[in-house]
């Protein structure tokens, strides 16, 4: 049920519902309707029964049953919209309707087109609508929301159908103008169209529709040039700051040129605050200045306002002087009309205003500020100025009142132009007489000072009577009775300029006279104005003229009485000017030295003041002045002859018919002179009243003869004449003289019933006779009657259709025929007829003449012959082109059409197919705005071969191809044609919005290529085959695939649905005939394989599922061909791949095409026997496609991040390794390079770009110009590689790779004696030298990062890595930067490797934690006294592998002392390549795991303090510590570890009895923890002494508590320290220790010591600079205390968490205040059955409340999954901290402090003995062995505090203890490491360099052997480790791509190479597991 409520003739649904089912077999509907007129309400028809309703679609009634209040319909659903008769509301369509009684029709809309385009429209826009809002395009979303609006309330009026035939046509224009602009801002296509409607592309020729788009393009491009303009004024206010009177403001617009006004004035009446007197009334502050030519928007014109006051006479007058008021000069305001033609809208302008000088100067006050004369002029003052609003519009008034509506909606007052316009409108009527009142001579009159003279101005009748309202100011306000001039104060010549207008009705004008009453304005009490004279001016004279234009001096009557002039007769008799004086009559003037003076202009079209014209229009008065009349005719003005156009037509023929022998000659020239006149573009509108008089007031019936005759007469005495000037004015008005001849004739024949018809034939025969002779007439070169022939020829046209309306078609057709052949054949080149002759053709075939069939069949064969020539010698190809577009633009249902077109294609196939190749193929001029692509020729030739074709059916096309007798022709053909095609599917062959014109192209297209299928398998196969054509034809279906208009992907719906319903998709098409006519090629096929494949892999690209079918087992067919020809498919798989990379980079291909491709391709060489191979290279192209998909992917996001880096080193990989593609691995290598300097990652760019340069040598090859490089040699390419590498290394901070360069270049520069380059590159290496001892530079973070999951990209898929972080990035940073790129992945929260189900999960998760470096075993970091700056870069660079720890448990946990079960799981991650290199991470290549057990976990702990204390012991000795604080908490945490209770948990732990009975293998290890502990208490003491230096007054207390808390630690661990060995500053006081060579026994008692044979630290891959930050419950706690690191000290050293115990912790990434004091449910040990939790929102966790710092624990699940422990890892370089610049490294004290201490001890030995080797050849640093030359010998401990006193000799002083101080800076410049909160940070070695003992050496073992396959090192001793290759891969061999050289000249010989340095190779005498590079050219 529905309830409707009628309003306004509206129905309003109060309520939808469906409604049931009637009968079985109808389904009925309901329908939406409006809500209102502005209202609309869609239906979404979600009830039982309902249909959906949308707005702008209608329903077709079909059956109506009505109720009481209800209404069921049943119908087909149409896109229709109609107006249903019983609501009169618009209904929307609604889903089909079944009926199965009917059958399916097709319903033709009765709508208008227009509201059925404006219904699809909307629509499209609505939805690019929101999408503007989407994309914050603020302004055009608001403007095209109110054009929608505009364009509904429109599209309602225009459906109430109650408009006028010329509104509705004004609305439909208005419609179709928003559509297209509309269209145009959103991008979307041109709609041709005509008259207001869309047009249907098949219901006319292509041509004429090319012609439509064309047309509205340029409308749209190019709007026309306005000839008239027009100025709109408001008047806001004036701003005065001392305003008390009103004012009067005058406008004008003034030409400065001229000096003289070009417009009426616009009078503003202003109160005494400056506003509009009468605001109410519009038309009184608002005007419209008219009829401004484009002459006059030039710099020159201005708007000039003069504004008056009323008032007193002189400003601030006293009251009591004169009540009078008097109008006074005040000031002036100009402003040029230049600066209004940039402005589109009305815009506000304030405009200064200036006063007058001089009151005598005030005539020209303006002219003086434009010519800014400053002395006439000043400025009124700062806060005085004129407000107006200014706007300049353009066109006609017509037009702006349309365009222009908000102005006229209230009135707007017009402001005409002096004088007639540029162009005169016919029908005008004016009559308007401008005044000037300009100046005054006038006597004092008997007073002491000058007169102060008013002028009032009346108008006066013939009877006397004052005419009222007659005389105006200006417009704006209403005329008045008298005009009051204003008043110059003391002036006897006072210069008014003063203008006022007289609009005199024409009837009243006889008789009028104008009377000036001049008066003399006191100054005194009274103030009254006295009458001293008057003057008078008659506005008609005697003779009938108005008062002539110009100035008259008038005189000066005089008179002081107001009565005399009462009676005017009295004065009229007078005279009234100076020059109507008659000689000597001066007795009525009293006074002949006074006068006056104005100036008088006319502007009528009624009235003339040329005296000839009058004589003319009386010539019955005075017959015998005819002649003469008729002679002055040409001498008057045009304006006059067009203002009484049809009265001087009508008195020319009236003499005509007077006597036509006397005055024939004459009245015919005069009558040629008036229709020429008419050509002139001011007169031009007045042809329409010529025509209207010939058609309706013309009656001369006897003309014709005359007419005819006088013709003749010229025209015969062309040939003969010397002066063809007036023969060629009588052609030139042929048309019009043809057009009364037969008027006439007809006017005859209708008045005598068609007498004298064959007199009159043969009249004009005769008459055409002698045309046809002077036609013929050939002259050599260029004549004056080759200019009369052009000049007939050009209005022969309208000739011939003025002829058809007394002839009949096939006469006048063989009249035109005749003509035209009678012109000369052959003419010069240049001759301008030819060019006239093809303009008379296009106008001959756009007549009727030609429409017509009867009379075409006669011209076409003579326009064919004339179109052939020229085009043959490509001669006027504009015209012909135009001509052409005529003839075609036929209805083809037309009988007769077909044989036309069968004679076109005859006659102009071929020349027109050349004449398209050839002017596509000419450079065209730049496309402007205003110009179409190949506008001026190749679209109309285009649109006329296309419809040609169109015509053509199969008949016709084998009627074509039969023409060509040979197969050359028939072949140069066809490639001209395919080429012609190539050509239309140009993307710049039309506009990008013309796809209608497109899409019309190419259907026919495919319908010619369907045709000319056959014509090639019957005549270019079997032993016909020829290549170029089969390539050409599949070139030509491959382009037309690929076309951007066909792509339907792109198209938004509606669009594309309106594509498909019309043509398909022609792409499937043209790919089915592709792969038929491909099987018809048969053995032929392996011409054409190497060619197509590209192309064919470009078509098989396209987004069509169907086309992708049907063309992918092309490349089977390929294959098989090649393998059966070659035996191989290489060929194949070379062109695919170097296909597919440009191909994908341009956007093309996904991931639908990649399995499709394989699918279809494994199916199909699956009973091949070279499947194998087969199936290799799909596996290859595929994994291509991969990655090419991967790598596009990551370039549209547009950010170079982590993944599209990576995305590029994985491409750039397989180029290299799987594809062996040299010049694309280069390319990429840029791409890279580019990538990186984009992110500021300048290693790597190094390391990128350092690529190339090892493809390149030394040596003088030349290159090609490749990429950004120019044409060089290789030496040359090669050193600008090398200063770019050095120049990014060196902003990267990587100066070690800088020297090696360096080196290099040097070596180079060295060999060819460059020394001024030389210079330059060892004063750069020394540069370098001094940034890494002098600059700080930061240690970067290293971070472990699993990407698991089927969401991410192929080269990330279940796959780990480690990256290299950026600078200052700590763990927190590095998780949200990775989740930002991956922003739909979920973080996990543990560090177990996860399951199979992750891995195969369809989404993605991300594993994040950090690792710590693992530096390789360098020489540069084992050496004593090396820098710090030095080894810091060896720490973090060229590393292969990096760990991480995990802390549990293992068996029975013991509450009371937790170290028992302390275990640490140690994972080392080994990658492919090293870090830094190419990318910021690669791949993790291997696993390895250990657990190291809870006393080797002590021993680490506790080794780690004793390196931080001995960093903080040297870093305060050598007074690099502003603040002692950091070594004074270090110290309170070891000594008072109150927290975790200090090494007596240790002591507890593993001293116990029961723990060595337990555990006897431990026995070794047991004694280096006891070891250890006494080492740490030795350094104590020292540290205490240290301290006590140094500790300031008010911490001795606190020293004085750590002392005595020391001793009792110290007894406690049983420590007693011999007083030789007894520890003192004295001992670090000069430097680092050094190593003793006194040798000692091999065994020493217990009591007094031993050496114990320790193990290396090598031997201990647990040390590290992290402490652990998540040990379980009281085990952190007892560490904390052990370790003596407490919350306070935490604090104090911002101590960081970091993973030595705990795995995944950054030693950065932490916050301050994470300690050991964390509740034990977050820190317990994780399980391993537990399962884990994966959230995002757990990512940015504190270390605090992790289970590991690393990763996102669960707090409800904390367990986690342990891995398989892989074996023991043994290296220690991985225990460098990481640390920031400006702090210190603890591994510096340790060096000074055991350097120190050796040095002492070595200085007990005066000598070396005997037993001491001669030569050290190498030494490697450990606990308890030194090698000395190839022996080993055992060393002892100093810190264990054993007797030596038996052993050494007398102590002696050591020749470095005199060293200052501060000399151990100069070794080992000190860095800080990262303090943690738990236990000390892990060091590199407990004790690295000892003091030892030599003992006798043992025999030498022999050298190891190095393998051949491993590379030989270099000598450098600092090698930069920046090879990106895996380590043990030996360089191949890789020249550089033979596409990138330049082949080498054989007769340039001037080009001598420069030598190939020797490079000097060592080997290192120790062997290296792991290959360092040395040289820049090992890889």
């Amino acid at each position: 049920m529905q309830s409707f409520e009628k309003t306004d003739g509206f129905v309003t649904l109060r309520s939808v519902r469906a409604v049931t089912l009637l009968r079985s077999h109808t389904i009925f509907f309901t329908y939406c309707l409006l809500f209102s007129p502005s209202v609309l309400a869609n239906f979404r028809g979600m009830v039982q029964h309902g249909l959906p309703l949308e707005i702008g679609d209608t329903v077709q009634i079909l059956e109506k049953c009505e109720g009481s209040r209800c209404c069921c319909c049943c119908g087909h659903v149409r896109s229709l919209l109609s107006i249903l008769d019983s609501f009169r509301c618009v209904c929307v369509i609604v889903c089909l309707c079944v009926l199965p009684c009917r059958q399916f029709e097709t319903v033709i809309p009765t709508e208008d087109s227009v509201i059925t385009e404006i219904t699809m429209t909307l629509r499209d826009w609505g939805t690019m609508w929101k999408q503007l809002y989407m994309r914050s395009e603020g302004d055009l979303f608001h403007r095209l929301w109110h054009v929608m609006n505009e364009m509904l309330e429109l599209r309602q009026q225009v459906l109430v159908g109650h408009l006028t035939h010329d509104r509705l046509s004004d609305i439909k224009q208005h419609i179709t103008a928003r559509l297209d602009w509309g269209n145009e801002q959103l991008g979307l296509d041109l709609v041709p169209r005509r008259d207001f409607g869309m047009v249907d592309p098949d219901e006319i020729s292509i041509t004429e529709l090319y012609r439509l788009m064309e047309r509205r393009h340029r409308r749209r491009e190019a709007s026309p040039q306005a000839s008239m303009h027009h100025l709109f004024l408001q008047m806001k206010s004036m701003m005065s700051s001392n305003l008390g009177e009103e004012l009067e403001v005058f406008f004008s617009v003034y030409d400065s040129r001229e000096m003289r006004p070009i417009s009426e004035r616009f009078f503003v009446r202003l109160n005494k605050q400056g506003l509009p007197k009468s605001p109410e009334k519009t038309e009184r502050q608002c005007t419209l200045f008219v009829d401004l030519g484009s002459s006059d928007l030039r710099k020159d014109v201005y708007v000039v306002a003069h504004i008056f006051r009323i008032g007193r006479m002189v400003a601030g007058e006293k009251k009591s002087v004169s009540n009078t008021q008097y109008k006074r000069p005040y000031g002036c305001a100009v402003i040029s009309v230049a600066d209004l033609l940039t402005a589109d809208f009305k815009d506000d302008h304030l405009l200064k205003i200036y006063s007058c000088n001089a009151e005598s100067e005030w005539y020209q006050i303006h002219d003086s500020i434009i010519r800014k004369v400053s002395s006439r002029y000043s400025h009124i003052g700062s806060n005085t100025g004129l407000n107006v609003s200014l706007q300049l519009l353009h066109g006609d008034m017509e037009q702006i009142r349309k365009d222009y509506m908000r102005l006229f909606t209230r009135n707007v007052s017009i402001s005409k132009r002096l004088g007639f316009s540029d162009i005169i409108i016919p029908g005008e009527i004016r009559n308007d007489l401008y005044v000037t009142l300009e100046r005054g001579e006038f006597e004092k009159g008997g007073k002491s000072v000058a007169r102060n003279v008013e002028v009032t101005v009346y108008l006066l009748g013939g009877d006397g009577q004052l005419l009222k309202g007659l005389v105006c100011c200006g417009s704006g306000e209403p005329g008045v009775d008298e005009h009051r001039s204003y008043v110059l104060y003391h002036s006897n010549s006072p210069r008014w300029a003063e203008q006022i207008k007289l609009p005199i009705p024409l009837e009243m004008f006889h008789g009028t006279h104008l009377r000036f009453e001049l008066r003399h304005c006191s100054t005194k009490e009274k103030g009254e104005k006295k009458l001293f004279g008057f003057s008078f001016v008659p506005l008609m004279q005697d003779d009938g003229r108005p008062l002539p234009d110009g100035t008259h001096e008038l005189i000066v009557h005089k008179c002081e009485e107001t009565a005399d002039l009462q009676d005017p007769a009295r004065y009229l008799k007078l005279p009234f000017s100076k020059a109507s004086l008659q000689p000597g009559n001066n007795q009525t003037i009293k006074n002949s030295k006074e006068s006056f003076w104005i100036q008088s202009s006319l502007c009528s079209t009624k009235l003339t003041q040329n005296g000839d014209m009058l004589d003319l229009l009386k010539w019955r008065v005075h017959p015998d002045r005819i002649i003469d009349c008729l002679s002055k005719l040409k001498d008057i003005d045009g304006t006059e002859i067009v203002k009484f156009l049809q009265d001087t037509l009508d008195t020319l023929f009236g003499i005509l018919d007077e006597s036509p022998q006397r005055y024939g000659l004459k009245v015919f020239d005069c009558l040629v002179h008036v229709i020429n006149l008419l050509q002139d573009s001011k007169f031009q509108l007045f042809k329409p009243v010529m025509d209207s008089y010939i058609e309706n007031h013309f009656a001369g019936a006897l003309s014709y003869r005359d007419l005819i005759r006088v013709l003749k007469w010229y025209v015969d005495r062309i040939i003969d004449a010397e002066h063809q000037e007036q023969i060629q004015q009588v052609l030139k008005a042929s048309e019009y003289l043809f057009k009364y001849i037969v008027q006439s004739r007809r006017l005859y024949a209708a008045a005598t019933g068609g007498q004298n018809e064959e007199e009159f034939r043969c009249s004009v025969h005769e008459l055409f006779k002698s045309i046809h002779l002077f036609l013929s007439h050939e002259s050599k070169g260029i004549s004056p009657i080759t200019h009369t022939q052009a000049v007939f020829l050009r209005s022969f046209p309208t000739v011939c259709c003025e002829l058809l309306k007394i002839f009949s078609m096939r006469e006048v057709a063989n009249l035109a025929c005749d003509t035209l052949s009678s012109l000369p054949a052959l003419t010069h080149t240049d001759c301008p007829l030819q060019a006239v002759k093809l303009q008379c053709m296009a106008k001959t075939v756009e007549s009727p003449l030609y429409v017509n069939p009867e009379s075409r069949c006669v011209l076409l064969p003579v326009v064919l012959r004339l179109l052939h020539t020229h085009l043959q010698e490509q001669r006027e190809l504009v015209l012909c082109a135009n001509i052409l577009t005529s003839v075609l633009t036929l209805n083809t249902d037309e009988c007769g059409v077909s044989e036309e077109v069968n004679l076109v294609m005859e006659s102009l196939s071929g020349v027109l197919l050349r004449t398209v190749l050839e002017v596509t193929n000419r450079p065209q001029p730049a496309a402007t705005s205003l110009r179409l692509p190949y506008q001026d020729v190749t679209g109309e030739f285009v649109a006329c071969l296309l419809t040609l074709l169109r015509q053509l059916k199969d008949k016709e096309y084998q009627q074509l191809l039969s023409r060509f007798p040979t197969k050359d022709e028939l072949t140069s053909f066809l490639l001209q044609l395919f080429t012609v095609f190539r050509i239309l599917i140009r993307p710049d062959m039309f506009p990008k919005d013309w796809t209608v014109m497109r899409l019309v192209a190419n259907n026919v297209i495919i319908t010619t290529i369907l045709y000319l299928s056959d014509t090639l398998r019957n005549n270019f196969l079997n032993e016909k085959f020829d290549f170029k054509v089969w390539e050409s034809y599949f070139y030509l279906c491959i382009i037309f695939i690929n076309q951007p208009c066909l792509q339907l992907e792109m198209f938004p719906p509606s669009k594309r649905k309106k594509v498909l319903e019309k043509y398909g998709d022609m792409r499937v098409m043209i790919g089915c005939e592709i792969f038929s006519m491909w099987q018809h090629l048969g053995d032929y096929k392996l011409n054409l394989i190497p060619t197509l494949i590209g192309p064919f892999m470009e078509v098989t690209l396209v987004p069509q599922m169907d086309l992708r079918n049907v063309l992918i087992p092309v490349f089977h067919d390929m294959m098989d061909c090649e393998q059966r020809r070659s035996g191989n498919f290489k060929q194949v798989e070379a062109k695919l791949i170097d296909k597919l990379d440009g191909l994908m980079s341009e956007g093309k291909g996904d991931e639908t095409y990649r399995e499709l491709f394989n699918n279809i391709l494994l199916k199909k060489i699956e009973r091949e026997t070279w499947r194998e191979s087969g199936i290799s290279h799909i596996a290859t192209v595929t994994r291509l496609m991969e990655r090419l998909l991967d790598y596009r992917d990551c370039m549209k996001i547009g950010e170079v991040d982590g993944k599209t880096l990576g995305c590029t080193v994985n491409l750039l990989n397989f180029y290299k390794t799987e594809l062996n593609k040299e010049e694309m691995y280069i390319r990429y290598i840029h791409k890279l390079y580019e990538l990186h300097l984009k992110a500021q990652n300048y290693t790597e760019a190094s390391y990128t770009l350092l690529l190339y340069d090892e493809l390149l040598e030394w040596t003088e090859r030349p290159l090609r110009e490749f990429l950004t490089y120019p044409m060089q040699s290789e030496w040359q390419r090669k050193e600008c590689l090398h200063l770019t590498i050095i120049h990014n290394f060196d902003r990267g901070k990587c100066w070690e790779n800088c020297i090696i360069l360096c080196r290099e270049l040097a070596n180079q520069y060295e060999a060819y004696y460059d020394y001024r380059n030389l210079s330059k590159m060892r004063m750069m290496e020394a540069s370098f030298y001094d940034k890494i001892m002098n600059q700080q530079r930061l240690e970067p973070e290293f971070f472990r990062v699993g990407f698991y999951g089927k969401k991410f990209p192929f080269f990330l898929r279940n796959k780990e890595f480690v990256c290299r972080g950026n600078d200052y990035e700590r763990l927190e940073a590095f998780q949200q930067r990775m989740l930002s790129e991956f922003p739909h992945a979920i973080a996990m929260q543990h560090a177990n490797l996860p399951d199979q189900t992750i891995h195969q999960a369809d989404a993605q998760y991300l594993q994040i934690y950090a690792v710590s470096p693992v530096p390789e075993n360098q020489d540069v970091l084992q050496r004593d006294g090396v820098p710090n700056n030095i080894k810091s870069f060896y720490k973090v660079n060229h590393i292969w592998r990096f760990r991480y720890d995990r802390p549990f448990h293992k068996g029975t946990k013991d509450k009371e002392n937790e170290f028992k079960s302390l275990w640490v799981e140690r994972t080392t991650l080994t990658l492919a390549q090293s870090l830094p290199g190419i990318s910021r991470w690669f791949e993790v290549e291997k696993r390895e795991l250990v657990e190291m057990s809870p006393l080797e976990n002590a021993s680490e702990v506790i080794e780690n303090k004793t390196l931080q204390l001995r960093t903080l012991i040297a870093q305060c000795q050598m007074r690099q510590m502003l603040n002692i604080n950091p070594l004074t908490m270090c110290l309170n945490g070891v000594i008072d570890a109150a927290v975790n209770g200090g090494l007596a948990r240790y002591q507890e732990a593993f001293f116990a009895k029961d723990y060595m009975a337990n555990h006897p293998e431990d026995g070794e290890k047991i004694t280096r923890l006891r070891e250890l502990m006494f080492e740490q208490a030795h350094i104590l003491e020292f540290g205490l002494a240290v301290h006590e230096k140094f500790v300031p007054q008010d911490m001795k207390p606190l020293h004085k508590k750590l002392v005595d808390q020391f001793h009792v630690m110290r007894s406690s661990l049983g420590i007693q320290f011999p007083a030789y060995v007894r520890v003192s500053p004295l001992h670090f006081a000069n430097g680092s220790p050094r190593t003793c060579r006194t040798p000692v026994p091999n065994a020493i008692s217990p009591e007094g010591g031993r050496i114990v044979a320790r193990r290396s630290p090598l031997s201990y891959p647990a040390v590290n600079r992290y402490s652990s930050s998540s040990l379980s419950s009281q085990a952190s706690n007892e560490v904390s205390n052990i370790t003596g690191q407490s919350e306070s000290s935490d604090e104090v050293f911002n101590m960081q968490p970091s993973p030595s115990t705990s795995s995944l912790s950054s030693n950065h990434s932490g916050s301050q205040n994470v300690n050991s004091s964390a509740p034990s449910s977050n820190r317990a040990s994780p399980l391993p059955s537990d399962k884990h939790k994966h959230s995002r929102d757990n990512a940015c966790l504190s270390p605090r409340d992790r289970l590991c710092s690393g990763i996102f624990p669960s707090p409800l699940d904390p367990t986690q999954v342990r891995a398989a422990p892989p074996p023991l890892f043994n290296n220690l370089d991985s225990a460098l901290p990481r640390c920031e610049p400006n702090l210190s490294t603890p591994e510096t004290g340790t060096a000074a402090f055991l350097g120190s201490l050796c040095k002492n001890v070595r200085s007990l030995s005066p000598m070396p003995t005997a037993r001491s080797p001669q030569k050290v050849t190498g030494l490697c640093l450990s606990h308890s062995v030194l090698i000395v030359g190839d022996k080993l010998v055992y060393l002892m401990k100093f810190v264990l505090g054993f007797s030596l006193q038996s052993m050494v000799p007398t102590l002696t002083p050591s020749p470095t203890d005199g060293l200052p101080m501060g000399s151990l800076a100069s070794h080992s410049p000190a860095r800080s490491g990262s303090y943690s909160s738990g236990i000390s940070s892990l060091s590199r070695c407990s004790v690295s360099e000892m003091c030892g003992i030599d003992l006798p050496p043992p025999d030498p073992p022999l050298p190891p052997t190095v393998p051949a396959d491993v590379p030989i090192r270099r000598g450098s001793k600092t090698p930069p480790p920046y090879s990106v290759y895996e380590r043990n891969n030996p360089r191949r061999a890789m020249p550089l791509p033979h596409s990138l050289s330049v082949p080498p000249s054989t007769d340039n010989t001037s080009l001598t190479g420069k030598p190939q340095l020797n490079r000097v190779q060592r080997i290192n005498s120790e062997p290296r597991h792991r290959p360092t590079p040395r040289k820049v050219s090992q890889l």
